[in-house]
């Protein structure tokens, strides 16, 4: 621990937006993040920057090449490092005095229980594709009564959905139940983001393979997705300020200037949303025979 730091002086300039009393709740916060890649990443650096005292961290991954474009953390010098080993170092410089559990297997059966032990919010940093690993989280969170947040990177934008205690859960909505991973990974796409306002720009859809669990990404998108978990985080940790609980969401596209106010009552069972996933399903179909 650094004799020159002073959480007080280190997040003072957070006051204003938060009280001085905020400040000193969130200090006392504990955010699980699963997932250190694209946004998990970028989450944990920016909700560290915002005063939040103690992370539980997952993450089984080493850096390597092609995570340069978008992930925090990834360049030469860290190429072959711990994902867990690089963030955690990262977060530790702007607070010393993190209280941080890392769990380097990623998440598991076994330790899903301990991943979230005494956690206030799950802020969502897995890989698109981890349908395994996703599912058994939030329906952890689901049992245990924790509020879980999602955004993903989408093109130049980001899509949020909150999953809040006493409203729909993430199963409900996505209703990935009996479902193959092809189907798991279109529920995800459209639940995510319903407006679809990044398909308009992509230039090249041969790059968009679900099967083969490839996608282009960016980094705007990722930094978009990192400010906006962080301020549902600390609306939901302070109690203030508005969250949209699902099947409510927002989707922001930079690149378009847009917002999308999403709504989808019934989650999968909404019948705009069936009809969302035979469009996404049949042009990703005439991609693939191109």
């Amino acid at each position: 621990m650094s004799a020159d730091f002073n959480y007080a002086e280190a997040f003072s300039r957070n006051i204003g937006w938060v009280t001085r009393l905020e400040q000193q709740t969130l200090q006392h916060k504990r955010i699980a993040i699963a997932g250190l890649g694209g946004v998990g990443g970028a989450h944990l650096l920016t909700l560290a920057r915002l005063g939040i005292g103690a992370f539980n961290i997952a993450d089984f991954d080493t850096f390597d090449s092609p995570n340069t474009n978008r992930q925090t953390g990834a360049g030469v010098r860290n190429l072959g490092r711990r994902k867990t080993d690089a963030l955690s170092e990262m977060a530790l410089d702007v607070n010393p005095e993190l209280h941080l559990n890392i769990f380097n297997d990623g998440i598991t059966g076994e330790n899903v229980a301990d991943f979230l032990d005494g956690v206030d919010l799950y802020v969502d940093g897995l890989d698109f594709f981890a349908f395994s690993a996703r599912q058994l989280i939030f329906s952890e969170c689901a049992k245990r009564r924790i509020p879980a947040t999602t955004v993903a990177p989408l093109g130049m934008g980001a899509a949020l959905l909150n999953f809040i205690p006493g409203h729909m859960s993430f199963d409900d909505y996505f209703g990935w139940q009996g479902r193959t991973e092809h189907q798991m990974a279109l529920r995800f796409l459209i639940g995510l983001s319903p407006a679809m306002l990044q398909s308009a720009y992509l230039v090249d859809r041969s790059t968009v393979d679900l099967k083969a669990r490839r996608g282009p990404s960016t980094s705007m998108a990722c930094a978009l997705c990192a400010g906006l978990a962080a301020t549902e985080a600390l609306k939901i940790l302070l109690n203030r300020g508005h969250v949209a609980a699902a099947p409510h969401g927002v989707h922001f596209d930079a690149f378009r200037n847009r917002l999308a106010l999403t709504w989808r009552p019934w989650g999968h069972r909404n019948p705009l949303q069936r009809l969302a996933l035979a469009i996404v399903e049949r042009k990703l179909a005439h991609s693939e025979h191109q």
